[in-house]
């Protein structure tokens, strides 16, 4: 039997070699924002052998048969102790590692990286069949991931394991089930002849949106010492190896304020998490959030029921108009107030207002698993798409570019992630009424455009822990209660029902 100090031998060394797997990592990170931000399109080619290279140095790192030495030499430390969390999630990621073939990682990083570049292009032009090929190549190689993963029910459960530890397939359906009850009938009775948006469109200087944007994430606490703002065709958040830096970008539209402004809001969340992970975390498996469904709560914390609530523009309003008093200066303030919060059914998921997103995302679940299990082909994903669109808001997109080219997550590798922002949604009401009962001075601070106590409640029971707790464990440790989508809907029925009269 080992003795304890080899254990702890062992235990340091794993950490040393975790550590430079995150450092691969993170380097693959910092060429995917370069990517993203200013490389230039001729380099794509080039940067995808760069990132297949990292991943599969990273990828062979971890699965080598000295990473499972030392998981077993570690031993098993005291339960609640960080060194158990780290064991954990380390071996679980080993242990999903060891089953997926490095030539297939690096065959998905690199169809990722050519992926994204052909549906920006596809994108700018609605052109379908530019993206097709390139989406035909990914799918097959997430069928193939999923099975090296294995799954006991569905295949659809090994990719949504990666980005939502424990979920499973079966569970979604339950919960949208209820999501989708509540929220169509909602959606049908909407008054889609008013138009409340009006106020924020017209001449919006872009300099100035970002300052005003920048003023607001850096009340919120988004550290500038540790990020930065850039831009980008679809708004992200990345993490470069831990809390010391987390970089944002956005983008913006001169003629229009909701883009910038929101997306600054919701990106500053996903960032704000990542900055406040014990630092102790960095360079381990530990480090980044719990999981993207966690994570999405924090964006649409931020950016919904703080910066779309009431109390929270009868702070800034008076600075947003100051800012832009040719634009808004004879805007009545409840005006705008529901200029932010029109709800109407839109193609565009990034432009959804609360009440209709989550449909957004049932439409993207069903077509995702519809593909994964065959019953669907990428030649049939357009008229699918439209169908469904249709079927949940009403509406058919006008071009491929408004419908089934506008997101990039599927040219990403991405499939079993859209689910993540539905569960976030949910998440993010039941985290912020319970720190509001704990906290009841937080609505009264919003008012006066003061985050702190917010802020804290979040970093103490969420945002420190990074991944030493599974996620379902880390829901019910900061709200008492596991997910449940009732607290989401009562939000949305309150607010709603009062802005539109649905009662």
């Amino acid at each position: 039997m080992a003795t304890m100090a080899a254990q702890r031998e062992a235990l340091r060394r794993l950490r040393e070699r975790l550590a430079t797997i995150s450092d691969l990592s993170a380097a693959g990170a910092v060429l995917a924002w370069d990517q993203q931000t200013f490389m230039p399109g001729g380099g794509i080619k080039q940067r995808a052998e760069q990132l297949a290279t990292l991943s599969r140095l990273s990828h062979e790192m971890l699965v080598s048969v000295e990473t499972g030495r030392l998981l077993d030499a570690a031993g098993e430390p005291e339960p609640g102790t960080v060194e158990h969390a780290l064991l954990r999630v380390a071996r679980r990621e080993y242990e999903r590692a060891t089953r997926v073939p490095a030539d297939l990682v690096a065959d998905l990083s690199r169809a990722a990286s050519v992926g994204q570049q052909a549906w920006e292009r596809a994108r700018a032009a609605s052109d379908w069949e530019g993206l097709a090929p390139y989406l035909k190549e990914l799918l097959d190689l997430q069928r193939r991931t999923a099975e090296h993963l294995g799954y006991e029910d569905h295949p659809y459960d090994a990719l949504l394991d990666i980005y939502e530890p424990g979920a499973r397939k079966a569970r979604l359906e339950g919960v949208f089930a209820k999501l989708k009850a509540a929220l169509v009938p909602m959606t049908k009775r909407l008054p889609l002849e008013e138009n409340r948006s009006k106020p924020l469109f017209g001449d919006f200087e872009e300099a100035r949106q970002e300052e005003f944007g920048r003023t607001v994430i850096t009340a919120f606490g988004y550290d500038w010492a540790h990020g930065r703002q850039d831009r980008a065709a679809h708004p992200f958040c990345i993490s470069l190896g831990g809390p010391a830096d987390v970089r944002i970008t956005t983008r913006f539209d001169p003629g229009w304020l909701s883009p910038a402004l929101f997306a600054t809001f919701h990106e500053a969340g996903h960032a704000i998490y990542e900055q406040g992970v014990d630092p102790a975390h960095a360079r381990t498996p530990l480090a980044g959030g719990a999981s993207m469904g966690l994570h999405e709560s924090q964006s649409r914390l931020w950016e919904n029921l703080v910066g779309r609530s009431r109390a929270f523009w009868e702070h800034y309003y008076p600075e947003l108009q100051r800012t832009f008093p040719e634009a808004l200066g004879g805007v009545d303030p409840e005006d705008f107030y529901r200029a932010v919060n029109e709800a109407k059914p839109s193609p565009i998921r990034v432009d959804a207002d609360e009440l209709t997103y989550n449909l957004h995302i049932l439409i993207r679940f069903e077509l995702e698993v519809a593909m994964l299990e065959g019953a669907l082909s990428v030649e049939e994903l357009p008229p699918a798409w439209n169908e469904k669109t249709e079927e949940y808001l009403g509406l058919v997109p006008g071009s491929a570019a408004t419908g089934v080219l506008q997101d990039v997550h599927w040219a990403a590798g991405l499939f079993g992630y859209f689910p993540t922002y539905a569960l976030g949604n949910v998440l993010s009401v039941q985290l912020f009424e319970r720190a509001v009962e704990e906290q009841t001075e937080i609505p009264q601070e919003i008012r006066s455009g003061e985050f702190g106590t917010l802020l804290g409640w979040l970093r103490e029971k969420v945002h420190r822990h990074g991944k030493r707790y599974d996620p379902d464990d880390l829901v019910e440790r900061a709200t008492g209660r596991p997910l449940e989508p009732e607290p989401y809907l009562r939000y949305l029925r309150e607010k709603f029902g009062e802005l539109y009269a649905l009662g």
